[in-house]
């Protein structure tokens, strides 16, 4: 098979969960110890960063790749979902694998798939876990796929475990209440390796501390320990003060940030702190390797689709917030935007109850909805029905790559064009 036959392979004979939902979802670690087991567990051969959360694990994810990129360690980079290409998931220094050593790795072991029947998710592990060990990387940043404690990734032994925070997300997987959520993104918290938790949640901070006293992780609430003050935000980029902690003596930080969009001042006191643990560890760190990495994130490590401009005329921007949470955010961002009329392209998945999202999103928006181009994918005219429950109205289109043309042909050069809604939108329009 040749990578693009390869890949139809492993949609079609392997369930992915961002295409098909719950039923891809393993809730046991067996089919990843078993592929890993087959590849002499690579998971043992390289140092390790495991990064959980609700939203922005990927930033963070990225960030800590870039810095540890400029810091001259040769690091590998597992995330997921991809946008564009099943590449995008695994990198080493910022470089996506060749498209030959997913075909060789598929062609090697898909006896052991049939054998095994593992989800798309397991694979993927196992061939990034393989590549990183056989690359011989200094250093890996692993993203949790979905939860933590039964995800396949957390087969890892890391040096440092980091959760973002915690939102309503997969409940009905994870749990309808935030402690259960919290408990399951508790799962990578292991014995003796320090954790740092990016923001101090009255509601779960509990469920953290006593996991970590169970195992005797010296835990960190980054938000605790780290302040951040906005200078400017802009289309481009973000600029801040990072202020240590008052019994800090060193001096305050100034970063420019090439991902725009508030709520990467949470990430990067989360990265912050974690710097910190990894100077304790013996990595060398400097405070020019962090403004040099954060100047040039997107550059370093490929990331994509966190409050990013599409088009200038109109103003199109996407994002890939899509929980309560990460709307939020997306809607504190619009408020800093200057603009005449907003045009909202939103698509979203059938898995989820998004009367919570449509519940938030402004009622003055005129809504193009779309639906994007995956199974579990929900038609444009279902979320056109329940949004005008909301108030929200607008029409339905047969595509997102419609909704979007259809946006930015009513949209003056004073507007607004934003699309969002789905991690499945943006990827789509990138």
């Amino acid at each position: 098979m040749d990578y693009q036959q390869t890949l139809d392979y492993l949609y079609t004979q392997l369930p992915v969960f961002t295409r098909v939902g719950a039923s891809a979802y393993k809730e046991d670690l067996t089919n990843t110890i078993a592929l890993l087991n087959i590849l002499d567990n690579p998971e043992l051969k390289f140092r390790s960063i495991h990064v959980g959360g609700t939203n922005g694990k990927g930033s963070t994810s990225h960030m800590l790749a870039a810095i540890l990129q400029v810091a001259g360690y040769k690091t590998g980079l597992y995330t997921s979902p991809h946008l564009k290409d099943f590449r995008e998931r695994i990198r080493i220094n910022g470089q996506m694998i060749n498209e030959q050593t997913v075909v060789d790795f598929v062609a090697k072991y898909q006896p052991d798939f049939e054998q095994i029947q593992p989800s798309f998710f397991e694979m993927t592990v196992a061939l990034a876990f393989d590549v990183f060990a056989k690359e011989q990387v200094d250093i890996a940043i692993i993203e949790v796929g979905l939860g933590g404690r039964l995800d396949s990734t957390n087969v890892i032994n890391p040096l440092l475990s980091i959760i973002t925070n915690i939102g309503w997300d997969h409940m009905n997987l994870l749990g309808n209440t935030l402690p259960k959520i919290a408990a399951e993104k508790a799962g990578i918290i292991k014995p003796a390796i320090p954790v740092i938790i990016g923001e101090h949640q009255p509601e779960v901070a509990e469920v953290f501390t006593n996991k970590a006293q169970q195992v005797n992780a010296p835990l960190t609430f980054a938000s605790d320990v780290k302040s951040v003050v906005e200078i400017q935000d802009s289309k481009e980029s973000l600029e801040y003060l990072e202020i240590n902690a008052p019994q800090s003596s060193l001096p305050a930080l100034h970063i420019q940030l090439d991902l725009p969009g508030t709520y990467q001042l949470n990430n990067v006191r989360t990265i912050l702190t974690a710097v910190d643990e990894l100077r304790k560890q013996g990595f060398v760190i400097t405070d020019e390797h962090i403004t040099k990495a954060l100047k040039q994130v997107k550059t370093l490590t490929g990331l994509h689709g966190r409050w990013e401009v599409i088009n200038n005329q109109p103003l199109t921007i996407c994002d890939t917030g899509h929980n309560p949470e990460g709307i939020t955010e997306v809607l504190k961002n619009i408020a800093n935007v200057k603009y005449q009329h907003l045009h909202f392209v939103i698509g979203m998945v059938n898995d989820k109850d998004i009367s919570k999202v449509l519940a938030m999103l402004p009622t003055h928006a005129t809504y193009y909805f779309c639906r994007p181009d995956i199974p579990r994918g929900l038609e444009a005219e279902s979320i056109r029905q329940q949004a005008a429950n909301f108030g929200l109205h607008g029409e339905a289109y047969p595509s997102v790559k419609a909704a979007l043309q259809a946006a930015q042909a009513a949209a003056t050069d004073k507007d607004l064009v934003f699309a969002g809604g789905s991690t499945f939108v943006v990827a789509e329009v990138v």
